[in-house]
């Protein structure tokens, strides 16, 4: 599984990317964590506010840190 943080690499980035791990981690899943940083790659995606969460290739959520358990959820 490939998980992408979309985002400039703010404090709601990094926080959001610890999250994504955190969840994946607790579900037993092998993931990759990418950071995305490019604003033509980010907005390619469709995300008009960063942070953004892109779980395979598929824009899951932007504009708000997740909380663990709800990426566990979306995972």
């Amino acid at each position: 599984m490939i998980i992408k943080i979309l985002g400039s690499g703010c404090k709601k980035c990094v926080a959001l990317g610890e999250n994504a791990m955190a969840a994946a981690q607790a579900a037993g899943i092998q993931a990759e964590l990418v950071k995305v940083t490019d604003f033509a790659e980010i907005s390619g995606y469709g995300v008009m506010s960063t942070p953004g969460l892109v779980i395979d290739e598929k824009l899951v959520a932007y504009g708000k840190v997740l909380t663990t358990q709800d990426i566990g959820k979306l995972l």
